[in-house]
């Protein structure tokens, strides 16, 4: 029984999984982006994270750690250079992980993982959004359409006389529809 043993073992020892691990870190940290089982996903999302981490420091000391288990040289240049200033912002939560298919040959279910800021995605600073009124219960209602079976138009019973039906119908057509008053979003915007 494996009481009390954190991680993975993915059939593979200790030394193999090791190098798994930073084949996938490394092509992680290269690319930005890779799919792979969901499992690998999420057992690399914690190493990413402590690697971006080392980025941040920027130290002698964490780039001979950071050294020590990217494979590239090249790799660690981008992580010091490029991803840990994009991620300066950021305290930890560095990748995430979108669940994306079944793979065909083995039913595995696959993952992407990626890095949260992206190259080419420009920072979008929070604003803070200008406090609108809540559009009233009746508003929401009017504008949400209802979910659920959609039900039939009833057609006038037959056995009605036509002058009931008649009558029914006259002062529906004879009313003026109440003119629209504007949204309370509408009358405060603010003028740039």
């Amino acid at each position: 029984m494996r009481h009390r043993l954190a991680g993975r073992q993915f059939g593979r020892n200790s030394s193999h999984r090791k190098a798994l691990f930073r084949n996938l870190v490394t092509s992680l940290l290269e690319h930005g982006h890779i799919e792979t089982t969901e499992a690998k996903a999420k057992e690399i999302r914690g190493i990413a994270d402590k690697m971006i981490t080392l980025g941040k420091k920027g130290d002698l000391n964490a780039k001979r750690m950071a050294f020590s288990y990217i494979q590239s040289r090249d790799v660690v240049a981008k992580l010091f250079s490029e991803i840990a200033p994009r991620s300066a912002e950021r305290n930890g939560g560095y990748t995430r992980v979108i669940k994306s298919r079944v793979r065909l040959g083995d039913s595995a279910s696959m993952a992407i993982i990626e890095l949260v800021d992206k190259e080419g995605a420009p920072k979008a600073k929070k604003e803070a959004a200008p406090v609108a009124a809540a559009p009233a219960p009746a508003e929401v209602a009017a504008e949400k359409p209802k979910r659920g079976r959609k039900k039939k138009e009833e057609a006038p019973v037959e056995a009605a006389p036509a002058e009931t039906v008649a009558k029914a119908e006259a002062p529906a057509e004879s009313e003026t529809p109440a003119p629209e008053a504007e949204s309370p979003a509408e009358e405060k915007k603010p003028e740039a």
